[in-house]
């Protein structure tokens, strides 16, 4: 086990609960890189400064590409033990949106005639499978990327530091169970990237780490952009922060530690300015910044077309392209999405190729996700900056008789650091036209409901958490499941037996074990 105790139990202050505190941002302002602040970056300022205070958040970087201009900014600092200011070079783990490195990755060997994203995984790992073999067999490369593979995707087995870390995961995907039959379902999976990852390895031959700086990070010139400190030589690194109880952040520097294996799904370390040089480039025509095509037009369409089964992952969305979020808006433009979540290092990252706008906004604090949702899942930045709005969803009661049929318990499991299952259990009762979401007898949250199956995610307080979640029917068009996060919670009996830890009910895309 690479990941000490301590790291797994510092940060213990969920983000649901931070407490409003003040938290010095104008003195450690970096400027801005931009010729002109328009009125509408004024008033992105003003909004992380206030979700700053607000939530807790030592240090943010943010970056924007609209009407051709470049914005680049940091505010706050890196460490309040060590205050640094942030600016627009320094690093953040950037958690999930790392696989969307790992689809350009891939997409490079499909190009080279290497990978194929229709044939399936056992083409290129003949002796892979999880439980279910008949199942495993049968999913593609592309149901990888745009997780529709079907089995538990939080898997976090800690398989060491060596360049065999991949490897031995991949093999431990043994114990995974199939919740639905491959292709058929949306549900965030990042066992399937990191499996993807191990792909990678096996036909360049090289460990991910080295294909995806020789495929990707080296003819991009994202200099600041590896997944070890150490290839980041004098790095200003934004460290990890959690809230107490008297809502004041507290730095945790272990936390910022990540296994090997889990690399492929989260584990790129990136800066503001070299995440959106990775926003012009997907915007873009697939070119180097010394005029090189790195990806074919036909290719990039591909990433960001062909979604697979759609649902929610906190908005709605189409479904995912290769390992793009495609998310609809009530205009027509389409978003490309993604973002990540690992301890204390949260962060959004947006994009509207039509209207030639990008957004990417890093975080160092367990407080992070309460300002990316304004950011990125509220509409907000999408009306201000590119005149697009989420689809409306105009909430009304349900009647009892119809709650009935969503009322029960819910589990959902995950699978931590040293092998061990959690589980998450949640009761659903019909409560004043909605559902009353509790864990442990206590309310957590409220649902709402805007159309059959589709709600909308409140406080206790009825306070609108910008997040939406689903409903998925069975075969029978009884519910089956709840779509939280992008995850499958079973209505019923869980899919594995808990090894007697409980979690609490996060909204992240790569949950870290151990916090809560």
């Amino acid at each position: 086990m690479s990941v000490s105790m301590s790291r797994r139990t510092l940060l213990s202050a969920a983000a649901g609960s931070v407490a409003a505190v003040a938290v010095g941002t104008e003195a450690g302002a970096a400027p801005a890189t931009r010729t002109r602040v328009t009125p509408a970056l004024r008033e992105l300022e003003a909004k992380i400064r206030a979700g700053m205070a607000r939530y807790a958040i030592p240090g943010v970087a943010v970056g924007v590409w609209h009407r051709g201009a470049e914005y680049v900014r940091g505010f706050g600092v890196t460490n309040v033990d060590d205050p640094v200011p942030v600016d627009g070079d320094t690093v953040f783990r950037v958690a999930s949106t790392t696989k969307t490195f790992t689809g350009t990755a891939a997409m490079r060997l499909v190009e080279r005639g290497r990978l194929d994203l229709d044939r399936t995984v056992r083409s290129y790992l003949p002796d892979f499978h999880t439980a279910d073999r008949a199942a495993s067999a049968r999913v593609t490369v592309r149901e990888l990327l745009n997780h529709s593979a079907g089995w538990l995707g939080d898997f976090f087995l800690d398989t060491g530091s060596g360049a065999d870390a991949l490897a031995r995961y991949v093999e431990a995907m043994s114990v995974l169970p199939q919740l639905t039959p491959p292709g058929t379902v949306f549900a965030y999976n990042n066992a399937a990237l990191s499996l993807a990852g191990r792909l990678i390895e096996v036909i360049t031959g090289a460990s991910y780490e080295e294909a995806v700086r020789t495929l990707v990070l080296d003819p991009l010139r994202l200099r600041h952009s590896a997944f070890f400190l150490d290839d980041i030589p004098g790095a200003s690194v934004a460290v990890p922060h959690g809230v107490d109880a008297d809502g004041k952040p507290f730095a945790a520097p272990e936390a910022f530690a990540m296994p090997r294996a889990i690399h492929p799904a989260g584990g790129l370390i990136s800066s503001a300015r070299d995440q959106l040089r990775w926003a012009r480039f997907h915007l873009g025509n697939g070119r180097t910044p010394d005029g090189r095509r790195l990806l074919t037009r036909r290719s990039m369409h591909e990433m960001q077309s062909h979604p697979g089964p759609g649902g929610t992952l906190f908005v709605e969305l189409d479904g995912f392209g290769v390992t793009w979020m495609l998310r609809p808006t009530a205009q027509g433009p389409k978003v490309v999405q993604h973002g990540g979540d690992w301890a204390g290092q949260h962060s959004g990252f947006l994009m509207v190729p039509e209207r030639d706008f990008a957004l990417t906004v890093l975080t160092n604090s367990e407080g992070g996700p309460l300002l990316t949702a304004e950011l990125f899942a509220d509409d907000w930045a999408l009306r201000r900056f590119a005149g697009v709005r989420n689809l409306p969803a105009v909430t009304r009661p349900v009647p009892g008789a119809a709650l009935a049929g969503y009322e029960g318990r819910y589990s959902g499991s995950q699978i931590g650091f040293e092998g061990e299952t959690a589980t998450v259990e949640l009761d659903l009762v019909a409560d004043a036209g909605g559902l009353s979401v509790r864990v442990g007898g206590q309310e957590a949250l409220r649902l709402a409901f805007y159309r059959r199956d589709y709600v909308r995610v409140l406080d206790p307080g009825g306070t609108d958490t910008h997040f939406r979640a689903n409903f998925v029917r069975g075969a029978g068009g009884e519910v089956a499941w709840l779509r939280y996060g992008g995850r499958l919670y079973h209505r019923g009996a869980a899919t594995l037996r808990s090894a007697g830890t409980s979690l609490p009910l996060q909204r992240s895309t790569l949950p870290y074990p151990g916090l809560g």
